[in-house]
């Protein structure tokens, strides 16, 4: 048994089979035996793999745990040197035994289980006749990063909280164990703040949306929106949660704001723009409408902010993002109030101001015992000491932040952002930025060879980006997602000789597999050979950019 013929992704870094190619066939009823502290995953296998097979996987009777042909333990001892997260499985005549270092390698354990099982382990329903083997075999596994992710963004395109449940499900299913939620924009509030009830009820909506590149001619005349309630967030966390997977929420400020503008006008730069005739923005790129810098806006979004560490507790959420990416500077340029602002705090120009508005929420969150993550231009004024950053820009802001001293969560854009097309043809839909291939992403290294190593101890992981501004719908974010997503996985988890030496045959014959358990789930992935006549948007203007992405 090879990992080409088992297909698992990411690859383990132990797969021992027995030799002889034995396999272990459960019978109609198999027995589970969930030992201490197991509760969770026990809930959620019976849930989905009993689903798929149909078995009830009752409990072993006290005493008989070794007969049941599945058993779960946890030991800390099976981490060895693979961390926390790390788990092992052992199949045999017996039957399976998955045992984790704490609940989360366990959890990741029944996701390998649940790929050796095959891919109608992925269906709802048990399809008649099938019957259910594992090889004998032995995986030890664990992963090279903590910090696994994804960034959704909801907020130029918002996706219903079921298509966000399923998300965290098919990041599960990867192994992966952060979701980034992009919740706020100028395009769209998605989020329900209880005190400021006009963020959703008039910022939550845009009167129409451009179809395709903001070069694009078309438009698209359905008023689109949508919010999360704050009921819909608490479901979507512990959701999350119970599959290991963090939520990190993302409220952008002080740029990116014209949704919040347009519902209370008084956040916006009033001395220099009407901003109670701004409507939530219709169009994509940067917008030149950002907060004015005062305190009274601190305030709003501190009570923003309060009603957020509410919804995201500290032990599942413990980073919240802000954003701090992309602000112009031309109306605070323009803005008595602004420029006064800037000699009362005596802050270098209009950069001044923005690395204010960061600090104020770095030293506030922290002080509530969590951690401000930003995109990279927030190094640009001075971060406290627990601040991480988000590297988007490239490799550079990343590095900078890593030998200063902050934890850093690499996403460069020209390397990880799924919103760029996936191949040079034209019947890409609505082609974005480079090409970036599924080898490309294979190829991916999350830890540049230029950072010393105590820097290179500050890189917690990475994380794949999806701008929804082309991407409108599930089966385009399924599209853009997939396959490249796997890679992503096998990248930040399966510990990886470098980009140039890795072995992209083996995983693309693993895909092979994996393309089944897809299908089985529902998931409108690209495929090898191009897109599906359903999957492409002919006449839709993008903006390709040709030639390689540089490294920087």
């Amino acid at each position: 048994m090879d990992r080409i013929r088992t297909g698992l992704i990411p690859a383990p870094r132990v797969l021992l089979p027995d030799g002889d190619g034995h396999r272990f066939v459960f019978g109609p009823e198999p027995v589970l035996d969930a030992g201490p502290g197991t509760g969770s995953v026990a809930r959620w296998i019976r849930r989905e793999l009993g689903a798929a097979t149909g078995w009830a996987l009752p409990a072993a009777a006290p005493g008989a745990g070794d007969a049941a042909e599945l058993r779960l333990r946890i030991d800390s001892d099976a981490a060895g040197d693979r961390g926390p997260e790390a788990y092992r499985i052992d199949i045999s005549e017996g039957g399976a035994e998955l045992t984790g270092a704490t609940a989360a390698g366990l959890f990741w354990g029944a996701q390998t289980l649940r790929q050796l099982l095959g891919p109608d382990a992925y269906r709802k329903a048990p399809l008649p006749g099938r019957t259910w083997s594992l090889p004998h075999a032995r995986v030890a596994d664990g992963p090279r990063f903590g910090w696994r992710g994804m960034m959704l963004d909801v907020a130029r395109h918002f996706m219903p909280k079921d298509g966000v449940l399923r998300y965290i499900d098919l990041l599960a299913a990867h192994k992966l164990n952060v979701l980034h939620l992009h919740l706020t924009d100028d395009q769209g509030w998605r989020i329900e703040i209880g005190r400021h009830p006009r963020l959703t009820g008039i910022g939550g909506w845009r009167a129409r949306s451009r179809r395709g590149h903001r070069a694009s001619p078309l438009w698209d005349e359905t008023p689109h929106g949508g919010f999360y309630t704050q009921d819909d967030i608490r479901e979507i966390v512990a959701y999350a949660a119970e599959r290991h997977v963090r939520v990190v929420p993302e409220i952008d400020l002080p740029g990116h704001s014209q949704a919040a503008i347009a519902a209370y006008p008084e956040l916006g730069n009033t001395d220099v723009v009407d901003t109670a005739a701004l409507g939530v923005w219709d169009d994509w790129g940067v917008c030149e409408n950002v907060l004015a810098p005062t305190e009274a806006v601190l305030r709003f979004y501190e009570g923003v902010f309060e009603e957020v560490l509410e919804l995201f507790p500290a032990e599942v959420s413990p980073f919240v993002h802000v954003g701090g990416d992309e602000c112009p500077k031309a109306q605070w340029k323009a803005s008595p109030a602004a420029q006064e602002r800037i000699r009362e705090l005596g802050v270098e120009g209009e950069d001044g101001l923005q690395a204010w508005f960061i600090r104020h929420f770095d030293t506030w969150l922290a002080e509530r015992g969590r951690r401000l993550i930003g995109w990279d231009e927030i190094l640009e004024g001075g971060l406290a000491p627990g601040a991480a950053v988000s590297s988007w820009r490239g490799y550079a802001g990343g590095i900078a932040a890593a030998e200063a001293g902050h934890d850093v969560v690499m996403c460069p854009e020209q390397q990880v952002y799924l919103d760029h097309r996936q191949a040079a043809g034209g019947d890409e839909p609505m082609p974005i930025g480079y090409v970036r291939s599924l080898e490309d992403v294979y190829r991916f290294e999350p830890v540049p060879p230029k950072l010393s190593p105590e820097a290179a101890a500050r890189v917690l992981g990475a994380q794949a980006n999806l701008w929804t501004e082309v991407t409108e719908d599930q089966g385009r974010v399924d599209y853009q997602v997939f396959p490249r997503l796997a890679a992503f996985a096998e990248v930040v988890w399966s510990w990886q000789p470098a980009p140039e030496e890795r072995d992209f045959a083996d995983f693309e014959a693993r895909m092979d597999a994996h393309y089944g358990r897809l299908d089985a789930q529902g998931v409108g992935y690209r495929p090898p050979g191009g897109p599906l006549p359903w999957q492409r948007r002919p006449g839709v203007l993008g903006r390709p950019v040709e030639g390689p992405p540089p490294n920087v």
